[in-house]
């Protein structure tokens, strides 16, 4: 059995952070470590699936509940216009293997590369 991710930890309460949105199935928090002027982490409640491949096979309605509530929140925090990342792996920039989008946003530019 794997230890609980920052994420499983965070919304049981164990690691302390200001849940900015919520559904019945996902949550979203600010990223600690921003890469752009909007950097909001939307991340399903369960932790069943590692990266977003595993979850497009396994659950393709969590899939699109993520995505919404990524662009609910686009249009609350910046303006609607936004960049949505799934980082899939290690050489890809995943540190925490509990499935999670990135949604950017903020006068971003094509040369920027998003977290």
């Amino acid at each position: 059995m794997r230890e609980p991710s920052i994420f499983t930890r965070i919304l049981e309460g164990e690691i302390p952070s200001e849940i900015i949105a919520e559904t019945e199935n996902a949550f979203a928090i600010r990223d600690i470590h921003p890469q752009a002027p909007v950097h909001l982490l939307v991340i399903p409640k369960s932790a069943d699936y590692r990266n977003v491949v595993e979850l497009a096979a396994g659950d393709p309605d969590l899939l699109a509940e993520l995505v919404g509530l990524a662009n609910t929140l686009a249009m609350e925090h910046a303006g609607g216009d936004f960049r949505l990342v799934f980082n899939t792996g290690p050489d890809a920039g995943q540190t925490v293997f509990h499935v999670h989008a990135h949604v950017l946003g903020g006068r971003l530019e094509e040369k920027t590369l998003g977290a």
